[in-house]
């Protein structure tokens, strides 16, 4: 199966990223690295305070996570990384990192997003005006620029969905 070497699960928080990404991670047998282990300790105090990030908040971020998918290239390492990319431009400076970059973007509404939310514990993102504010920067990808699966699917059937696409553009069966 041609599978991308390096894949950025995405999505607004409560959207799975991080389940996902590591069940598919797991799935190809490669590692997972969670962007969100890379925000500054100034951006998680700010988030753990309800404060949403802004685009200078995540550009030292964006860097750090473009310059392991870089290192990955360059050692020719599969991985994993989950990380929101809410924007296009975000989205492009990971590429710069890996130009071949391959997105699965989790998509789901607001009420899913707040619903799982509500489930989580011990995680810095709180308030719901942190999520309106990653609704209101979110550019979802088109077609051209990431497989986009709904996540009212198990997470399970949303690592086949997408490894099945990845079959389907590749020709295979």
């Amino acid at each position: 199966m041609t599978t991308p070497q390096r894949i950025v699960v995405m999505g607004v928080s409560g959207s799975g990223k991080t389940h996902v990404g590591r069940l598919l991670a797991d799935r190809l047998g490669v590692a997972f690295i969670d962007g969100d282990d890379y925000h500054s300790p100034a951006s998680i105090a700010k988030m753990a305070r309800g404060i949403p990030l802004d685009d200078e908040d995540r550009c030292e971020w964006l860097e750090t996570l473009a310059d392991f998918l870089a290192d990955h290239r360059a050692r020719d390492v599969a991985v994993v990384v989950g990380c929101s990319a809410l924007k296009r431009r975000y989205r492009d400076t990971l590429r710069r990192g890996d130009p071949a970059l391959a997105f699965l973007f989790l998509s789901g509404d607001r009420d899913q997003m707040r619903q799982r939310l509500g489930q989580r514990e011990g995680h810095f993102f709180k308030g719901d005006a942190m999520l309106d504010s990653q609704f209101t920067a979110l550019e979802p990808p088109g077609a051209n620029e990431a497989v986009t699966l709904d996540i009212g699917q198990s997470p399970e059937a949303l690592v086949e969905a997408f490894l099945q696409h990845c079959r389907s553009a590749s020709g295979e069966t």
